[in-house]
């Protein structure tokens, strides 16, 4: 009877160990998250614009304060504040759920196509973590919504769904007749093209 507690008791404490193991490796090691290039070594990929898109933010005067209020439910992001900025801002995108795109449209500007990236995993402890992360859970009819800083409210319809190269800068573009709003991702598990969700202004 002894020697079956005793190996009994062997596999109970090969089991804690592999077990604690499993876990060491999952949040430290080279795990699946491991597998998948760190934040620092993926190429983000959010487009930087130097006079390419045709869209003429500042037409229409809106807050001085161009700051926006980002709320996407399925997403469970609720009223995250989202900067205006360049693309190639890491510090914005990481300390925030996401960056609206210098040069690109604001929502009380009619025509306009608010252009908002952001992190797919993120950095743990700042708003930027997972933050986009089930963007491509969103379906048609899902619902986004802009506040601006003045309190104008601007609610959006998802319409469109795709997957495009980092060089493709005619998502950032206006599309005719419409007022949208585009949110941009990174692609898994390689980071090497951009997953965009556009969205339609709600009447």
């Amino acid at each position: 009877m002894r020697i079956k507690d005793v190996i009994l008791g062997l596999m109970s404490l090969a089991l804690i160990g592999a077990g604690a193991t499993l876990i060491v490796t999952f949040f430290v090691g080279p795990g699946t998250r491991g597998e998948l290039p760190s934040e620092q070594e993926q190429d983000f990929n959010v487009p930087v614009l130097e006079g390419e898109n045709t869209q003429a933010p500042g037409t229409v005067k809106g807050p001085e304060d161009t700051t926006l209020a980002l709320t996407v439910p399925k997403l469970e992001i609720f009223n995250a504040l989202v900067p205006s900025t360049t693309g190639n801002d890491e510090e914005a995108l990481r300390d925030y759920v996401g960056i609206h795109l210098d040069d690109t449209g604001f929502p009380w500007e009619s025509g306009s196509n608010v252009y908002i990236a952001g992190h797919r995993l993120g950095y743990p402890d700042t708003a930027s973590f997972l933050a986009f992360y089930g963007l491509d859970n969103l379906e048609k009819g899902d619902e986004i919504v802009l506040v601006d800083a003045d309190g104008g409210v601007y609610t959006y319809e998802v319409s469109k769904k795709s997957v495009v190269s980092p060089t493709d800068l005619s998502v950032t573009e206006p599309i005719q007749g419409k007022d949208v709003i585009t949110l941009q991702t990174c692609t898994l598990p390689d980071y090497s093209q951009r997953l965009v969700v556009q969205a339609e202004k709600a009447a």
